[in-house]
């Protein structure tokens, strides 16, 4: 059994070296500063007394301080509505597997211990963006597409 446990602010290096991974970013890149302001954002968030975002890792076999695999969510307060009264949606994110730790339940041993996570908070539903190597993964797990077409507007930050 894969043990997915819950991120500490202990982990943020690891969660925003996953990220890269993610977005496929090279390691040394820090175009605009985004991995200490991801940092930071890690460290206020998961170490908040009453956390609106949760972090699950697999730590690496041997690997001393480093991760395998993460899933990070927020939670968000919406307006309810009829299927979802108190408002509460979790929106998964940064799902990411080091890429010599893949194709062994890691990343589904995460979002499992997310979705259980939101569960538990109440949210009515789970939102995410499924690259289309991931679909299969949150298929199995119950997501489906939505027919709400995504729509966004890049803000110029002055």
């Amino acid at each position: 059994m894969i043990n997915a446990r819950r991120a500490t602010t202990d982990d943020a290096t690891e969660l925003v070296r996953l990220r890269g991974v993610l977005l496929g970013v090279a390691d040394g890149s820090d175009e605009g500063g985004w991995r200490e302001a991801s940092r930071q954002i890690l460290l206020r968030r998961l170490g908040s007394p009453a956390p609106t975002m949760a972090g699950f890792v697999v730590d690496q076999p041997g690997g001393a301080g480093r991760l395998a695999a993460c899933a990070v969510g927020i939670l968000d307060e919406r307006l309810g509505k009829p299927s979802n009264p108190g408002g509460l949606v979790g929106y998964m994110l940064n799902v990411a597997t080091d890429p010599a730790h893949r194709r062994r339940g890691y990343a589904r041993a995460c979002t499992a211990a997310l979705l259980e996570w939101f569960r538990s908070q109440g949210a009515g539903s789970v939102d995410l963006r499924a690259t289309p190597d991931a679909e299969a993964l949150y298929a199995s797990q119950g997501f489906e597409r939505t027919a709400d077409p995504s729509m966004r507007l890049h803000l110029i930050i002055e």
